[in-house]
């Protein structure tokens, strides 16, 4: 495939483009987020995101070629020299491509015809052993007798075999490309008799007739010429029928001198009398296929050709040898392109395989995210891209809302139904936690429940497809997330290649890609040009300004990238548990990490103390000691405790991981960790029951109401500990906590807390005739029903005077996409309250503010 920076002929050149793209890119955006007034919290990562995608966009094309060289060249170590590099790049990298792309072939060709030449040579060596071997038997079982003619005939056959191992220091002048041949005049009859002598002596049965002129002399080298006839006596001995002959016939012509032999047998097909020429070109009658590719080397030495020709009669096989005469003075052939080259040294038959080199971001992030064998995923990158268009048409600017929860929902659906883990009861849990945690941002108006959902939601999701089991792995899954715009990128641009590929669905995304920008394109001209067709144009698509579509367009991809980082997360989970699966090596000595335990023991012993001491005492004793309110002893230092709570399960984790596995050591753990943790629940106890006492005296927020949800959760996660040291699961703690975390904040979210905190101040001011109106005005519109329902009309106007300039602003509550269910209650309890307007009548709710004592 055609790279974009081809065409450029300089590596530096290509370099300094990709680097000024890249800041162009950059540049271009940031400026139009600014100029649309777009959050510079939107533009910079979007902004980064997209000068990366170019980025890689093109310098994809530049080192693809580099990596094909790097697969060729492991391939090569394993002995496949087939590969190629094909690229249209013409700058130092396309020459070094062309380079490479010679040096294969070159190594081809040589690997092939070492593989051939050590053919040939034992297919070479096995006829004059065949028949050697033949007349030892006989004379060793007294078949012959010793007599000089055999004995010369052996030795003759020892003499081709000493000749044939010079032959093989004569084929290695073959690697400078010319063989030297022994030209003589040679009475070709009696060199023919010899070789048909020779093969019936290697046991070819058959009659051959020889027809030759006693007369006729041909130039040639006689070794060579008799290797040639040799091999092609035999070939035609083997295919010839019983009680047949092989006929061989010779003569001259006016180029030079010619040779056939036939035989009866079934002959070779038209289609295949090229290819019985070739290595192992063999047909049913067997042998080893080197022969004739032999012959015909030999009459290419010769200048001539070997070939099949028709038969005469019809039936058989007609072979027919071709030699011009030669030129004057010594001759001299070039050195054929499939004649074997021999080498001075083989390499072994099994060579080891080259280590695989890893790619940069491989080597980056080590084993702790490997990426083996991912293939590319156009399905994941298009279910983002529908994620982020969903974001960018319906995403609310004026309020959260349902369409917030619907581009969560978006999001986590196109990550998960990629997933390597999306059947595992863990991710499914996780997921189902997820989708809990984002429905606040539907039913309810408080932000910051809205938030603290979100971004939990988040984390568990993550922690649901990576698998994390240890508190290292879940803090690892969210820095995973925003790595994985990083470690994604190669997989990304593999993506984008196959796009451009003939398959359906990268079809069908272009085409849907140029749809869109056509109708958004020609749809603004058109609506600014024409007020009629801007007017259908805004019942479609209200409010569509420049600032909207550019801030849109940002949304869009960073919807689409977010989801795009946690779907390749969820494909290729990075190995969070690459720290927490390793336990740090025991402390050699108990005391090491006893002592510090029993230290902090005798400090929570010292504190519960303290504690009980002023309880039995009463609000006399503490406020004559501490010249404090009972209220304000109990709730002083509630953040202390809380600290201290978190800090107890830190302090059983690490001393649980250094202790040793000795039975004594076990049972000094769990006594000193068990009193760390029957203490801890005494203080969270403790720091409840203050808190609840501060709340009575001085009334409830929402903070406080927060506060205690995580100092119970805390409690809960001491308790877990203790159940988990006494069954041996420790190993569940990690998710333990991480899923009653996530259960907590839902039920935090399910009590509707501005709601429930304002109707625990209400049932305050109905018992005791204290209220503070100030910090009911700061809740949200959750609060609102009840404040209307449970205030007097007069007051209740002034608490919820500032909501229609907030969250039920006009704007808010007319936008179909921002709607909310917390919203949609307070909206219908304010429909009979008389509305106090903003700047006309300042003093009005005065009086109310002074009588309760605001």
């Amino acid at each position: 495939m055609t790279a974009p920076l081809d065409v450029v002929s300089s590596l530096k050149t290509k370099l300094g483009l990709l680097v000024a793209a890249s800041v162009v890119t950059a540049v271009l955006l940031t400026l139009l987020g600014s100029a649309a007034d777009v959050s510079p919290l939107l533009v910079l990562p979007v902004s980064v995101a997209l000068a990366l995608g170019v980025t890689q966009l093109l310098a994809a094309g530049m080192v693809a070629p580099l990596r094909r060289m790097t697969d060729v060249s492991r391939a090569m170590a394993r002995g496949d020299y087939s590969g190629r590099v094909r690229t249209s790049a013409t700058d130092e990298v396309g020459q070094l491509a062309a380079a490479f792309n010679r040096m294969a072939e070159d190594l081809a060709t040589v690997d092939r015809e070492r593989r051939d030449l050590i053919a040939t040579v034992s297919h070479e060596l096995r006829t004059p052993l065949t028949a050697m071997t033949a007349q030892l038997e006989n004379l060793a079982d007294g078949v012959v007798e010793p007599d000089p003619a055999h004995l010369g005939g052996a030795l003759d056959q020892a003499q081709r075999l000493g000749r044939l191992v010079d032959d093989l220091l004569q084929l290695s002048r073959l690697e400078a490309g010319v063989v030297e041949l022994d030209a003589q005049q040679v009475r070709l009859a009696p060199l023919v008799e010899d070789s048909v002598a020779q093969v019936v002596a290697a046991g070819r049965p058959g009659a051959f007739d020889v027809d030759i002129s006693a007369d006729l002399v041909v130039p040639g080298d006689p070794a060579r010429l008799q290797q040639l006839l040799v091999n092609i006596v035999d070939n035609a001995g083997r295919h010839a029928p019983p009680d047949t002959s092989v006929r061989v016939v010779a003569g001259t012509a006016e180029a030079g001198w010619w040779l056939e032999v036939t035989d009866a047998g079934g002959g070779v097909a038209p289609e295949d009398r090229e290819r019985v020429f070739d290595r192992f070109g063999t047909d049913r009658a067997g042998g080893t296929g080197l022969g004739l590719a032999v012959a015909r080397w030999v009459a290419q030495l010769h200048g001539g050709t070997l070939r099949f020709l028709d038969p005469a009669s019809g039936r058989g096989a007609r072979l027919r040898l071709e030699v011009p005469a030669p030129t004057a003075g010594r001759q001299t052939v070039p050195s054929p392109t499939e004649e074997p080259v021999m080498t001075t040294t083989a390499p072994p038959a099994s060579p080891p395989a080259a280590a695989r080199p890893q790619p940069g971001l491989d080597t980056l992030f080590g084993r702790f995210w490997p990426e083996s064998g991912l293939a590319p995923g156009i399905p994941t990158v298009a279910a983002a891209a529908v994620a982020g268009l969903v974001a960018g048409f319906a995403l609310s600017f004026t309020a959260v809302g349902i369409t917030w929860t619907l581009v969560a929902v978006a999001s986590g659906t196109a990550a998960l139904l990629t997933a390597r883990r999306r059947r595992d009861t863990w991710t499914l849990v996780c997921s189902a936690l997820a989708l809990l945690l984002v429905l606040p941002m539907t039913l309810l108006d408080a932000w910051w429940i809205q938030m603290l959902g979100l971004v939990a939601a988040t984390a568990v999701f993550l922690c649901g497809v990576t698998g994390a089991r240890s508190m290292p792995g879940i803090v690892l899954s969210g820095l995973a997330w925003p790595l994985a715009s990083l470690r994604g990128l190669p997989w990304f641009g593999r993506s984008l290649r196959i796009a451009g590929t003939g398959s359906r669905t990268p079809a069908l995304v272009r085409t849907a890609v140029w749809s869109l920008l056509g109708l958004g394109v020609f749809g603004t001209i058109f609506a600014s040009a024409n007020p009629v067709f801007g007017s259908w144009v805004d019942q479609l698509v209200p409010n569509l300004t420049f600032n909207d579509l550019v801030g849109r367009a940002f949304l869009a991809c960073f919807v689409f990238a977010t989801t795009l980082g946690a779907a390749y997360l969820a494909l290729n989970p990075a190995d969070v548990e690459v720290l927490g699966g390793r336990r740090p090596t025991a402390l050699a000595n108990r005391f090491e990490w006893l002592v510090p335990v029993l230290v902090v023991d005798a400090v929570f012993l010292a504190f519960i103390a303290a504690q009980a001491r002023a309880l039995i005492g009463g609000r006399d004793y503490i406020e004559a000691s501490t010249g404090m309110t009972y209220a304000d002893f109990v709730h002083q230092g509630f953040g202390q405790l809380t600290l201290a709570t978190a800090l107890t399960v830190l302090v059983v984790w690490v001393a649980s991981r250094r202790a040793g596995d000795s039975t004594e050591d076990r049972r000094w753990l769990f006594a000193s960790l068990g009193l760390l943790c029957v203490l801890t629940l005494l203080v969270v106890a403790s720091a409840l029951r203050g808190m609840s006492v501060y709340q009575d005296a001085y009334g409830f927020t929402t903070l406080r109401l927060f506060v205690d949800v995580f100092e119970g959760w805390l409690g809960f996660v001491v308790l877990a500990i203790m159940v988990a040291g006494v069954l041996g699961r420790g190993q569940w703690l990690p998710r333990i906590a991480l899923v009653s975390g996530a259960v907590a904040l839902v039920g935090l979210a399910a009590i509707n807390p501005d709601a429930w905190v304002a109707d625990r101040n209400l049932d305050r001011y109905d018992a005791t005739g204290d209220l503070d109106l100030r910090y009911l005005q700061t809740l949200s519109a959750d609060a609102a029903p009840a404040i209307v329902e449970r205030l007097p009309a007069e007051v209740a106007r002034c608490v919820v005077q500032d909501l229609p300039y907030g969250s039920l602003r006009p704007e808010a509550l007319e936008d179909a996409r921002a709607w909310n269910l917390g919203r949609s209650r307070a909206e219908d309890a304010l429909e009979g309250i008389d509305r106090v307007e903003r700047g006309t009548r300042p003093d009005e709710c005065a009086g109310i503010w002074t009588a309760f004592g605001e």
